[in-house]
């Protein structure tokens, strides 16, 4: 029986951050024993630029290439990973989303603030919130220039949905990778007992499965605050415990909307520490990151 070897897809346009992004991925690739594919997107000139500039794509994708080929033989050495590297010429988002899915790739992760380079355009924006709501498969974005190697505390938002069981079980999953704590956290944003007490022992429920398969766990039941949205009261809650990795669920309908949730959108662009998209396989509802 042949072996799937597990693929990280990591867009670049050689920015201080997603250099970052960069080294955050070899680091999780090496620990999971995945295969890298490091992708740098040139987008179309539009039809009047093509018609006054000169055409040097051919040129720049062979430039990008072997700047693509030095950095991957370089980590590639750096964290003993195997490495593929591909330049696409399109929409970003687009090429990121049908290379994952050529290569069927279990994990995508990208930079959200970084500098553009040249003509080669940043990831960052609409292209990383198409990706995320886009892709098959969950995606890490990553803010900021401060991140451990490793991971301490995974942040696991829980609703009430069915779908979150996905969740917990990718949250099982990366916290074995590191040894990591996994802190559960509930936002009460109505005062209803029904709801209060269902959310209890939904997290009691979770604990005790986190806690069974030998995996540090605490869970905690926040009361929303006036004035605060539930996306700013799990990123206020993650502070407490200096976290490394927040977890959230996007909805499927997303897809249709052409646009990401309120919560999950402003989790993932406010959050200093890397963020793990996870769109539910399950289609009879329509789940949201975060219900109550």
């Amino acid at each position: 029986m042949s072996i799937v070897t597990s693929k990280i897809l990591i867009p670049t346009g050689f920015s201080d951050q997603s250099m970052i992004a960069l080294g955050q991925a070899f680091n999780l690739a090496k620990i999971k024993k995945s295969e890298i594919i490091l992708l740098s997107v040139i987008e179309d000139q539009n039809m009047i630029e093509s018609l006054f500039l000169d055409d040097k794509t051919h040129e720049l994708q062979q430039k990008v290439n072997d700047k693509l080929v030095e950095v991957g033989k370089e980590y590639a050495e750096k964290y003993g990973v195997h490495v593929e590297t591909m330049v696409a010429k399109g929409r970003v988002y687009e090429k990121i989303i049908d290379v994952a899915e050529m290569v069927n790739a279990n994990l995508i992760v990208m930079g959200t603030n970084g500098t553009p380079k040249g003509v080669i355009k940043k990831v960052i924006g609409s292209n990383a919130e198409r990706v995320v709501r886009l892709a098959h498969c969950p995606v890490i974005t990553i803010k900021g220039k401060d991140h451990k190697d490793g991971c301490e505390n995974i942040i696991l938002p829980l609703d009430l949905e069915k779908q979150t069981k996905e969740k917990v079980t990718i949250a099982i999953e990366y916290a074995r990778y590191w040894n990591s704590a996994i802190r559960i956290v509930s936002v009460l944003l109505r005062d209803n007992n029904d709801v209060k007490q269902h959310l209890l022992r939904n997290l009691k429920q979770v604990e005790g499965f986190i806690n069974n398969a030998g995996l540090r766990c605490s869970a905690e039941l926040l009361e929303g605050e006036k004035n605060k949205s539930l996306a700013q009261s799990i990123l206020d809650y993650e502070k407490k415990f200096e976290s490394d990795l927040i977890l959230i669920m996007t909805r499927q309908e997303d897809v249709f909307s052409n646009k990401l949730g309120t919560a999950a959108r402003e989790i993932i662009y406010q959050s200093e520490i890397p963020v793990m998209s996870i769109k539910p396989h399950e289609r009879e509802n329509t789940p949201s990151p975060f219900t109550y």
